[in-house]
């Protein structure tokens, strides 16, 4: 064992523990320390027996343990804790010494410490890293961002210990400057939260409009992982629907319906308000949990209020097969919305973004990986300046050829009462974007109406700003005209 470690962890929770092993197993030694020590005992005795990890039980000892320049990786939670950690190992630290914090940070806390370490010549990376529990221990998706000068030195380790893709690219590249790292795990998180809703109001249809057991809906799951719909979403929830429990019944019939969440998606609906972007799919997968957090008053409104009586008589396995195309198009906008989403804030932020190598980023080891994402990355290939992955040749055929059988869908969760929020909205966008003519021009005509608010025409250069005296009492003066 060499004397001093190749790079450090704080934070030996589950992430930690399992990505300190996929490290030493590919050549790296690693010096940890956790803030309660009895884990660092516990784990280098345990789970870490024989390899080659340092235990260590304070700051001064850690950093000690480690070669020039130190790389130093918080595992530890967002916020006011990443802060913390790094004002204790600061002082210890020499100029070139390096600070990655792959928790799942705020992509604008990640801005604010690549400049303030840098004032003290320290360098430091905000890193998104997904793939859950196995993905940490077997080759996870890496996102990293911040001051560029300290990628040379993370590079081997994080491309070693990244997920590969078939040809045996790393799932690990370099994002962009300060906060883009955390940023596009951000999204990536968004993403989840609406390919996660669309698979469950998938599951509800079958279940409430189609009458479907578990074990049916498995082998339906099942059928889809091998086509178009081939991902990691699509493959786990193709498990739970056979998993028994220990009476031999279906354990997700057991499982209450109310679902958590930890902050990533709201803070992807937030930032897409704050830049104008419609993230109409991602902040209805948000509302959707928290409408599910509401159990009590949902049973209790589930006495007074009624809906349809649920029937179905039309030919099952056609209407599977339109369930199959409605939830690639809907999966599809969902992404779409997300990278339009980086698109805008690669603008606002100044990063430089490469959309095709982000979805090489998410192919593997992430819980979005899917054959999905190979076109994704050929699209952007194809045409870096591309808006909108809906106007990628094949996405947009593709489309088009799901479009009747997505409104199909729709129609009857729509008229049997079934609950598909994110089925309704990523439909509505696709009507949205499409459309050249919206009836915003009657929602200028009120806020003008009641606040002066102005207008533009279209018998008039854009730009141009008029006002109207609609009740002949307001006079001629207008508000300024000016956008959010």
């Amino acid at each position: 064992m060499t004397d001093r470690a190749d790079i450090g962890l704080v934070g030996l929770a589950v992430m930690g523990e399992n990505l300190v092993l996929n490290m030493e197993s590919r050549g790296f030694t690693v010096a940890v320390f956790n803030r309660t020590v009895e884990r660092v005992d516990h784990f280098v005795s345990g789970r870490g027996a024989g390899k080659r990890i340092i235990g260590t039980r304070s700051i001064p000892e850690f950093v000690a343990a480690l070669k020039s320049p130190r790389k130093i990786m918080l595992m530890v939670k967002a916020g006011k804790p990443v802060d913390d950690f790094i004002a204790q190992l600061s002082p210890h630290l020499a100029p070139g010494d390096i600070i990655i914090d792959g928790g799942n940070s705020h992509f604008p806390d990640s801005i604010r410490r690549t400049k303030e370490l840098s004032a003290r010549g320290l360098l430091f990376i905000g890193t998104g890293v997904s793939g859950g529990e196995e993905g940490a221990l077997t080759g996870p998706s890496i996102m990293p961002g911040g001051a560029e000068e300290a990628w040379p030195a993370v590079k081997p380790v994080f491309q070693a210990v990244a997920a590969r893709v078939e040809d045996g690219t790393p799932c690990c590249d370099w994002v962009g400057s300060d906060g883009a790292g955390h940023f596009v795990k951000m999204v990536h998180n968004g993403i989840e939260y609406g390919d996660m809703q669309l698979i469950s109001e998938a599951y509800e249809i079958m279940r409430r409009l189609l009458g479907m057991k578990p074990a049916e809906m498995h082998e339906v799951f099942k059928r889809w992982n091998e086509g178009d719909l081939d991902s990691y979403l699509i493959e786990i929830t193709r498990d739970i629907l056979a998993y028994t429990d220990t009476d031999g019944e279906p354990l997700i019939d057991k499982i209450l319906d109310t679902a958590g969440q930890k902050g990533t998606g709201k803070w992807t609906s937030v930032t897409a308000l704050d830049l104008g972007i419609p993230l109409t799919l991602i902040s209805e997968a948000v509302f959707a949990r928290c409408l599910s957090a509401i159990k009590d008053e949902r049973v209790a409104a589930s006495r007074v209020l009624s809906g349809p009586t649920v029937v179905f008589d039309g030919d099952r396995e056609a209407f599977l097969a339109d369930l199959e195309k409605a939830l690639y198009a809907s999966k599809l906008v969902s992404y779409a919305q997300g990278f339009a989403l980086m698109r805008a804030a690669a603008g606002e932020f100044g990063w430089k973004l490469d959309y095709g190598s982000i979805a090489l980023l998410w192919r593997g080891g992430c819980i979005i990986r899917s054959a999905f994402l190979g076109k994704i990355k050929a699209a952007f290939d194809t045409d870096p300046a591309l808006p909108n992955l809906l106007l990628d040749p094949y996405f947009a055929a593709k489309v088009q050829a799901s479009q009747a059988a997505w409104r199909r869908v729709l129609a009857a969760a729509v008229m049997n009462g079934v609950f598909a929020p994110a089925f309704a909205t990523a439909l509505h966008y696709f009507d949205g974007y499409r459309s050249s003519r919206l009836p915003a021009n009657l929602l200028q005509a009120q806020r003008d109406y009641f606040g002066a608010h102005q207008y533009e025409r279209l018998d008039r250069p854009r730009g141009e700003f008029f006002h109207t005296n609609w009740t002949g009492r307001g006079g001629e003066t207008a508000s300024t005209a000016y956008g959010v």
